[in-house]
């Protein structure tokens, strides 16, 4: 994974998803440009529930921002739908869809958060997961190794020098959760059953996939770093992509309620 930082523009007026491609946004939670009450006020009432759960006030307007910046970019793809009318089913095992979306127009999209630092991704037709992981050091990192990785990751990762150790983690973290986020598995597919380049400099490839080895051939897998002290992967089941990186901030977007 290359320790560059990723190059975030500012989105065009007109947001154009062609089949090809992938738009991947950033959003801090923390200072998006508008406050999380303006955000509260697109939100559903299942929503605005879930918000007034939080006992801390900083976790709640972080969820609220969240799930604003979510439906306002959204709103930014469908411009015939308010962001507070947006509709959202979940799968057996919880990814969640559009309920809008149907036939050959299928917005496909997946989100991540980790200590104030939003990402979201979004294709046309193609399965999309995504994670992002503040890089904290872990003192319990090997436990998580030898319970959670696969033998190829293992051994890869126990060959590694100590001083590579932590970025290593995080690469292969990273890969799997984007990877079964965008299967829609979550935590029910087994970590140790597939394998993901791990080592730093190496580039993200999903490896192996235990009992289908058709699959790896399927999916790309993007790794790059969102801002410092953080870790990102991209997972989109097809070959060809062309990415996009938006970032989003802006005080003059208007929430449409």
């Amino acid at each position: 994974m290359s320790t560059t930082l990723t190059s975030w523009a500012t989105p065009p007026k007109k947001l154009i998803l062609s089949e090809n491609d992938v738009h991947v946004w950033i959003a801090s939670l923390d200072d998006s440009g508008i406050p999380a009450q303006d955000f509260a006020q697109i939100l559903s009432e299942g929503e605005r529930r879930k918000a007034d759960r939080f006992v801390f006030e900083r976790d709640k307007d972080r969820f609220v921002t969240r799930r604003g910046v979510l439906r306002t970019i959204i709103g930014r793809y469908y411009l015939a739908i308010q962001p507070y009318r947006l509709k959202f089913h979940y799968g057996v095992r919880g990814k969640p869809h559009l309920a809008e979306c149907s036939g050959d127009d299928t917005l496909r999209y997946n989100q991540a958060d980790s200590n104030g630092l939003a990402l979201y991704a979004f294709s046309k037709n193609r399965d999309v997961g995504i994670d992002v992981e503040f890089m904290q050091h872990l003192t319990d990192a090997q436990q998580i190794v030898d319970g959670s990785f696969s033998e190829y990751e293992k051994a890869a990762y126990n060959t590694l020098l100590e001083r590579e150790k932590h970025e290593a983690f995080f690469n292969c973290w990273t890969r799997k959760e984007a990877f079964i986020k965008a299967i829609g598995e979550g935590l029910y597919f087994p970590l140790d059953q597939f394998d993901v380049s791990i080592a730093p400099g190496e580039s993200a490839r999903l490896l192996r996939v235990a009992g289908q080895p058709e699959v790896a051939f399927k999916w790309s897998l993007t790794a790059f770093t969102p801002e410092a002290g953080y870790k990102a992967a991209l997972a989109v089941k097809s070959k060809n992509c062309n990415f996009f990186y938006w970032r989003f901030y802006n005080r003059d977007y208007v929430i449409r309620n």
